[in-house]
């Protein structure tokens, strides 16, 4: 058994006999990128592991062990991981959790603190609590994101919303149900071995690599009319989770839309580029401004090679670039609103709007004020400026029930059903048929 380390200010530290010994639980945010991330830090010696329940007992764990005005999102995620702790899989003297951290003004910052208190106060106050984030706030012997490993995960992340883009435009016309999830496995299990070779990193390799991955995509075949566009914005946790918002991706598909999502690549971005943004509106280090702009360009660059890669393939359209948001929302936020998702989630559905794809679901979770302000507070604006937008803001809380939640989406469905909106062009499919 390990012995417990505490630093002075009487915190459990995660040490490096934890990393050859115990094992890692993670939540679930991003499936797909997620699974990546997973096999990264499996290739630096971690016993890494993605939570992927979602029943409701998470829910009511999370209600027991975090005070019920705690966001959603923090909830859900402390709740999942004690869950997991308690659920008797694991020796919880063999296990550490690992949870996100974001250092700026939102909730977010603070889930590691809850997370320790509720571990308190589940007599499991011995389990280390890792804290994943880029701003230095808390160090541990047992974990370190060295430039290897930042650079690992930065590709993870740009692989992981290149096929998820892909997948999304194939699903809803899939002639062998599955075959698009199949895809995704096959990339995943490829990429991972390249990356424990030393390859599939740079932006040589990418470069030719995603090329290959999008024909891949582009040969499964499809069928059916084209399908009504639904674009998919909101806190990220929610956004993204199955967990958050009641699986609304394959509720989507089931519906008989096509689901558009922005990846997790602007998001970081984003959270790259407010670091930058502080010092010109406020002053501060010169050298901390440059080290964000050079990063930042670094992961532009990336996100420019998925679009390259999927621009060679007529049947799918790219994403759009993080330099487009930041154009497309000047008049309507300035770049200092940054709490939560900030100018970011406004810019989200104002790209999806102009891009032929107005009807929309923000995810509006309990507890998130930023969000609801640059969210759901938006929509009227919106709507002035723009009156074919068809956007439905959906509130994901511990008393909201899912039956409503799904009402309400197909409710803004129908709207988009009857005023013919957001039906793409047929290129994708009569490219697929030419095939």
């Amino acid at each position: 058994m390990a012995t417990l380390l505490y630093d002075k200010t009487g915190r459990l530290l995660f040490t490096k006999e934890m990393k050859r010994e115990y094992t890692l639980l993670m939540p679930q945010m991003v499936p797909v990128t997620f699974t990546f991330l997973r096999r990264v830090f499996e290739l630096y010696g971690y016993n890494a592991e993605i939570l992927t329940t979602t029943h409701r007992g998470i829910v009511d764990t999370g209600l027991k062990y975090v005070h019920n005005d705690t966001c959603y999102p923090a909830l859900l995620a402390i709740g999942q991981l004690i869950d997991a702790v308690k659920s008797g899989k694991y020796d919880d003297r063999k296990v550490a959790l690992m949870i996100t951290q974001t250092g700026g003004g939102c909730r977010a910052s603070n889930y590691i603190h809850l997370l320790r208190k509720a571990l308190d106060k589940a007599n499991l106050s011995h389990v280390p609590v890792v804290s994943l984030n880029m701003s230095g706030l808390e160090k541990n012997p047992g974990f370190s994101l060295t430039v290897p490993l930042v650079r690992r995960l930065a590709a993870a992340m740009i692989y992981g919303d290149f096929l998820k883009w892909l997948a999304n435009q194939v699903k809803p016309y899939e002639v062998q149900k599955g075959a698009a999830d199949s895809l995704i496995q096959h990339w995943t299990d490829e990429i991972v071995t390249m990356f424990g070779e030393g390859r599939a990193m740079s932006k040589k390799d990418m470069k030719k690599l995603l090329p290959e991955i999008a024909a891949s995509f582009a040969q499964i075949p499809r069928e059916g009319e084209a399908k009504p566009r639904v674009g998919v914005v909101g806190e990220i946790y929610v956004k993204f989770a199955p967990l958050g918002n009641n699986n609304l991706e394959d509720f989507l598909l089931a519906e008989g839309c096509e689901p558009v999502v922005p990846g997790l690549t602007d998001f970081m971005i984003f959270k790259i580029n407010n670091r930058s943004a502080d010092v010109e509106l406020y002053r501060g280090s010169k050298l901390k401004k440059l080290f964000c702009d050079v990063f930042q360009k670094y992961i532009e660059g990336l996100q420019n090679l998925m679009i390259s890669a999927i621009e060679t393939q007529p049947a799918f359209r790219p994403m759009g670039r993080f330099a487009d948001l930041k154009h497309v929302i000047r008049g309507y936020l300035g770049y200092g609103n940054k709490m939560g998702e900030g100018w970011l989630l406004t810019a989200e559905m104002l790209e999806l709007i102009q891009s032929g794809v107005p009807n929309i679901v923000c995810t509006q979770p309990f507890g998130c004020l930023p969000n609801h302000v640059v969210g759901k507070g938006m929509i009227r604006r919106l709507k002035d400026d723009f009156p074919e937008s068809n956007i439905v803001a959906i509130d994901y809380d511990p008393g909201a029930t899912r039956i409503n939640q799904e009402n309400r989406v197909k409710l803004m469905i129908s709207n988009c059903k009857i005023l013919g909106q957001a039906k793409p062009d047929l290129r994708q499919l009569s490219a697929s048929r030419r095939d």
